[in-house]
């Protein structure tokens, strides 16, 4: 399995998003810029130039035409995806964490940082509603005192928003009311990262404390748990296989005290169903920060703290491969 080695970034990657067809991969990083790239070879097809600081997250909406990411310098930016062009600038009194369109690509949704005095919010713009933007006043806007969000999606239909917290805890927001729906705290340590199912149907959630859970994302009943023995900054469910790939390794500030064979820096492959490691897939020279499948289940992508995104086509053994049980 050779990867395509895409090389457009200076500093670690935070995040990769495919968009809906999968024909393109965007990709964010703490060097302020965002790249998109062809996935089929790994051209670099253009730039989002514009912010002044970390870029933390990344999101396509449904028909690739706006692209929208959230950055330390406190602004969550909208762009035309086709010609990079800056549609809409969020101003926010903190950092930009996570941020995402919801189904109909008519809202958006962005987490700030408890950080400077400022608590944790959510903030729901619509941008049907030109005067919200002007006025840089959300329609809706959901505190998160307890704890702070450290990643966030929409649910199915966009009825609601899945929010991972710092403390390990999941929670359920209806998006028209703000109030929390569910909560559920299977985790002990922050929540890394989550991603859904292709369906919608299942959520999985990364976390520091070296585990990934794959939960009902209506009810967030906890299915099945992925055990290994590092931090996790990253998982995704296959869209055609009964896989999860996870990615992490240690903490950036230990990374330079270890070999990369000590380091584990791998992606790690289980079984959705029976939780079991069936492969692991080496190349970052640093924690794995983000991965994600390809829409059609023949690829996934990793972004690692090595500044490095990597696109892996699977060999035919992959597909052929029958799990005994």
């Amino acid at each position: 399995m050779k990867p395509i080695l895409l090389q457009g970034h200076e500093r670690s990657i935070t995040q990769i998003k495919y968009n809906r067809e999968g024909d393109l991969l965007f990709s964010s990083a703490k060097d302020q810029i965002v790249n998109v790239w062809y996935s089929v070879n790994g051209e670099r097809l253009g730039t989002y130039n514009g912010h002044q600081g970390a870029v933390w997250c990344v999101d396509v909406d449904w028909d690739t035409k706006n692209v929208l990411t959230g950055a330390a310098d406190n602004t969550c930016r909208l762009w035309d995806c086709k010609t990079g062009k800056q549609i809409s600038l969020f101003e926010t009194k903190s950092a930009v964490r996570t941020c995402g369109f919801d189904f109909s690509g008519n809202i958006v949704m962005f987490t700030t940082d408890k950080q400077m005095g400022y608590d944790c919010f959510i903030h729901l713009f619509d941008l049907r509603d030109p005067s919200q933007i002007t006025d840089n006043e959300p329609f809706m806007k959901i505190p998160c005192k307890e704890s702070k969000v450290t990643s966030a999606i929409w649910g199915s239909l966009g009825e609601y928003i899945i929010a991972g917290m710092e403390n390990g805890e999941l929670c359920q927001f209806c998006h028209k009311t703000g109030e929390v729906l569910s909560r559920t705290k299977e985790h002990t340590k922050q929540i890394n990262d989550i991603q859904t199912s292709l369906d919608l149907t299942m959520v999985i959630s990364a976390s520091k404390d070296t585990t990934a859970k794959l939960y009902d994302a209506d009810s967030l009943e906890l299915l099945k748990t992925y055990k290994t023995d590092r931090p996790i900054n990253s998982a995704a469910i296959s869209p055609t296989h009964d896989h999860v790939v996870l990615g992490g390794g240690q903490e950036a500030m230990d990374v330079t005290t270890t070999s990369t064979r000590i380091g584990k820096f791998e992606a790690r492959f289980f079984h959705l169903v029976f939780e079991e490691e069936f492969g692991r897939v080496k190349g970052h020279f640093g924690p794995i920060n983000s991965v994600a499948f390809h829409p059609d289940g023949k690829s996934y992508s990793s972004g690692g703290e090595d500044g490095y995104v990597r696109i892996h086509y699977f060999d035919s053994q992959y597909f052929d491969f029958e799990f005994e049980h």
